[in-house]
């Protein structure tokens, strides 16, 4: 038989046994509210907790619909200048530089000087054209008593003074004298021809040739300098440019070629003016495709009134085809599983699905859905990031 002393120590253990246990109760009991609230409770579907700190962080907006393009051409281009607004200026004869009137940069108008030239063929062209002034006059002289030889043998012949065949003798020189006078005249025409060209008179002592510019632009580019003797007569000393309109030059995939045709507009962006579009015209395509990159060469006419496309820019033209309403979405409702698009649509307070979609191409700030959701459904568009690993 226990004494009183035992029983009362066998109940003190047992008391402390069991608030112990109670204590560690208590210390579990936050390591289970600890689990994940968000847990997988049919395929696909993501479920979290009503009131969890996760389920505050989401934002779910109901997709709508808009008129995006179907079909759509995006390639880079580089701004160039127009060929048909440019011209190089180029020798007329060999010859020493004497001067250069412009410089890289300058804004020119069409015929005004850019250059003189000191060369022998300058003085050849006065000599020619006075040669062909005095053979003129001769011809002119000769004409003249041609004219008055016929006359008098016409009167002689009416009073039978003279033969029928002196007659036609003094009408055949006249008209020798005539054909003469008209190449007299051909020459002549010619020889000032060529002075007006090289810029000189027929005065000129020292004569200089002045090169005129041949279009009003600016002065692009500049390859001559006072003194240079220049031979080559088909290399360009400088290109001047009208830049009122300007070409953009893009290269078009192959698989794009049959959404854009001549004529028709594109929008452009351009890297020096982010935030801005600007409108162009399809003004030629190429007529063989790059073997190399498969793509075409398509030039875009662009109005440039105030000056701000230049040479070199780089940017983007953006041709749309027609227009089909789609269902769009945020960027942001957009995660990226193994290189597909997923979003999570909300299918009840607390439960998302995941679902794979195909999108289209981006329409602003919006990016349309080609299969995956509808008009309605009801997507996550913040915090999709916090349910991409459950």
């Amino acid at each position: 038989m226990r004494s009183p002393v035992s029983v009362i120590a066998v109940a003190l253990i047992a008391m402390v046994g069991a608030g112990a246990g109670c204590g560690r109760n208590e210390q579990n009991a936050p390591a289970a509210a600890a689990k994940p609230e968000a847990a997988p409770v049919a395929p696909g579907i993501i479920s979290i907790a009503p009131g969890s700190p996760q389920l505050a962080q989401i934002r779910v907006e109901a997709v709508k619909t808009l008129d995006v393009p179907t079909d759509e051409v995006v390639a880079p281009g580089r701004v160039g200048i127009n060929p048909s607004h440019s011209s190089r200026v180029l020798l007329p004869v060999p010859g020493r530089i004497a001067s250069v009137m412009a410089r890289l940069g300058d804004a020119v108008e069409e015929n005004q000087p850019v250059l003189t030239l000191e060369s022998p063929d300058a003085d050849g062209a006065i000599g020619s054209y006075r040669q062909a002034e005095v053979a003129e006059r001769q011809a002119q002289a000769t004409l003249v008593k041609a004219e008055a030889d016929f006359q008098r043998a016409s009167d002689l012949y009416e009073h039978r003074a003279v033969a029928q065949k002196d007659l036609i003798g003094a009408q055949n020189d006249l008209a020798q004298a005539r054909a003469a006078v008209e190449a007299a005249r051909t020459s002549l025409a010619q020889a000032s021809r060529r002075l007006e060209l090289l810029g000189l008179r027929p005065t000129d002592s020292k004569p200089r040739i002045v090169v005129r510019a041949p279009i009003g632009g600016k002065v692009l580019e500049l390859n001559v300098a006072p003194g240079e003797y220049r031979n080559d007569t088909t290399a360009p000393l400088m290109t001047i440019a009208n830049l009122s309109t300007v070409w953009m030059t893009s290269e078009v995939p192959e698989t794009a070629i049959r959404l854009i045709r001549p004529g028709e507009r594109v929008v452009i962006t351009l890297l020096a003016y982010p935030g801005e579009t600007f409108a162009g015209r399809v003004a030629r395509m190429a007529d063989a495709l790059d073997p190399q990159t498969r793509t075409l060469k398509v030039y875009v006419e662009m109005a440039n009134p105030q000056g701000r496309f230049r040479p070199e820019m780089f940017g983007t033209i953006r041709h749309a085809g027609a227009l089909r309403s789609l269902p769009v979405i945020p960027r942001s409702a957009v995660v990226q599983e193994y290189g597909r698009a997923v979003v999570f649509v909300e299918r009840a307070p607390g439960q998302f699905e995941r679902r794979d979609i195909t999108l289209g191409s981006a329409a602003g700030s919006s990016l349309p859905v080609l299969t995956g959701v509808q008009a309605g459904d009801r997507v996550v568009v913040d915090g999709a990031i916090l349910l991409k690993d459950r």
